[in-house]
């Protein structure tokens, strides 16, 4: 089983954003236009996806983020930092990383797949929760892009159709099921728990 980070292993990203905009009194709709700009096309260049696969330096990122982010009177938040505080608010999902340990336990290989956003990932305790880590700035490849998971099944050392993929962004599931895997879009613990025991046939809670 193969899952995401931000979103499946914590708490949604978006909580945290709306709290840093919050707090730096940033437009939340600026912030979410922006956002979709840079997100929504695969043209480049592209900010974001240059940031994810290592092309970009979160430094940099930072500062062309707060660029397009100019309140009403003219200021700006700090760019340094920006990131940090972006997912200062993040937390552990507790009971879904409990699920990865159970399967593991059990003898299915396990492995993460994420889209790196420059930030610093807590690892204690991945070696015994993940037989392979695949993070797009690390490897220059992103999700949903196909090389990036044909990368995490090589090194799961089986083939994509031996794969469940669990991401709580709906492009990533279809990237997945594009190069054979199974796709869960992860929407809740419960409804995900749900289909992982239907697709592992035992029970996880």
């Amino acid at each position: 089983m193969l899952v995401d980070y931000g979103g499946v292993l914590t708490s949604s990203p978006s909580d945290s954003f709306r709290r840093w905009l919050a707090e730096d009194r940033l437009d939340p709709a600026r912030f979410r236009e922006v956002m979709r700009g840079w997100l929504a096309t695969d043209a480049p260049p592209n900010v974001a996806h240059d940031l994810e696969t290592g092309r970009l330096t979160p430094e940099e990122f930072e500062r062309q983020l707060i660029a397009e982010l100019v309140r009403p009177d003219g200021s700006t938040a700090e760019a340094t930092g920006l990131l940090s505080r972006m997912f200062a608010g993040i937390e552990a999902e507790t009971s879904m990383i409990g699920v990865v340990q159970r399967l593991h336990a059990d003898g299915v290989r396990t492995g993460l797949v994420s889209n790196s956003w420059g930030f610093t990932y807590p690892t204690e305790g991945w070696a015994e929760l993940f037989d392979t880590v695949v993070i797009s700035g690390e490897v220059g490849a992103r999700k949903p892009e196909p090389e990036i998971y044909l990368m995490a099944a090589r090194q799961l050392e089986v083939p994509p159709t031996a794969c469940v993929f669990v991401d709580d962004l709906a492009a990533n599931v279809r990237g997945a099921a594009a190069v054979g895997m199974i796709g869960v879009h992860h929407t809740s613990l419960a409804s995900t728990v749900e289909e992982l025991e239907v697709l592992f046939d035992r029970s996880l809670q």
